[in-house]
């Protein structure tokens, strides 16, 4: 059978559009697909250990939780912390976590007396007055000691980092610090409090990729059946809320997190 010019014609376009649609489909990037659940359980369990909670410390935690995660469970964490900051100037100093606008009264900041809170503080209020004349070596001093020292260390970096703050650190100071967090964490059967600490903090300063996964299923298998974490003689809602940082960065990992403190 013979085709006649207009008839070839016709076919000829419906080829080429027929290959033009197959060579756009092969050319699609594959669609993204959503990551299995692993860990909600665990999350779940943590989440519920902390219902009805008035623990002042463990409720900054909660809403960083929220304004990073979503958890719509710890929603009202900051008025519930308000109910318990009355009289108290280091709640009230430590507030600026969940409250960009935080007031403060004369006399707060001089308050504060513990170790870690005159390490952390100066960072958490850096881009309202200045850092004083020896925190480079207050920071330096900090690392060195290790401990719960140096994870706070990397607390008072992720606070200048969030404000905008600039310090002249010593070359090798940053990536020495996150590599002596790192050192903190090991892979034995025990879990400890400075352990998930030192995680949490790796994850809250988007270095979460420092972390050995091995880490979070250690984590999951020290998990009580409450939903909490025990340490020794640390009071378990500290260990508990780090716990719950730990499962819910690996559960959720992103390249970009919103900012551990509250913004403007």
């Amino acid at each position: 059978m013979k085709l006649n010019k207009r008839m070839a014609l016709v076919l000829l376009v419906c080829i080429i559009l027929l290959a033009s649609i197959v060579t756009v489909v092969l050319l699609q990037p594959p669609a993204e697909t959503t990551p299995e659940p692993k860990y909600t359980p665990e999350i779940d369990k943590a989440i519920e250990f902390f219902e009805n909670t008035y623990e002042p410390y463990a409720l900054l935690f909660l809403d960083v939780i929220y304004r990073r995660f979503g958890v719509e469970e710890f929603a009202d964490s900051l008025e519930r912390y308000d109910t318990q900051m009355v009289g108290s100037p280091v709640l009230r100093v430590f507030r600026r976590i969940a409250d960009y606008d935080n007031e403060l009264q004369p006399g707060d900041i001089e308050s504060l007396s513990y170790e870690l809170d005159l390490l952390t503080a100066p960072a958490l209020y850096c881009d309202r007055m200045p850092l004083p004349d020896n925190y480079l070596s207050t920071l330096e001093n900090s690392m060195n000691s290790g401990g719960y020292l140096l994870t706070h260390t990397l607390l008072a970096w992720i606070y200048m980092q969030e404000n905008g703050c600039e310090l002249a650190l010593p070359e090798g100071f940053v990536d020495e610090m996150l590599q002596a967090n790192v050192n903190l964490v090991n892979l034995d059967s025990t879990v400890t409090d400075l352990e998930l600490e030192a995680a949490a903090f790796l994850y809250l300063a988007d270095q979460g990729d420092l972390v050995d996964s091995a880490f979070v299923d250690c984590v999951i298998n020290a998990q009580d059946e409450d939903g909490g974490w025990t340490s020794g003689d640390v009071q378990r809602w500290h260990s508990t809320v780090l716990g719950l940082l730990v499962l819910l960065h690996a559960e959720y990992p992103s390249v970009s997190y919103p900012p551990m403190l509250a913004s403007e």
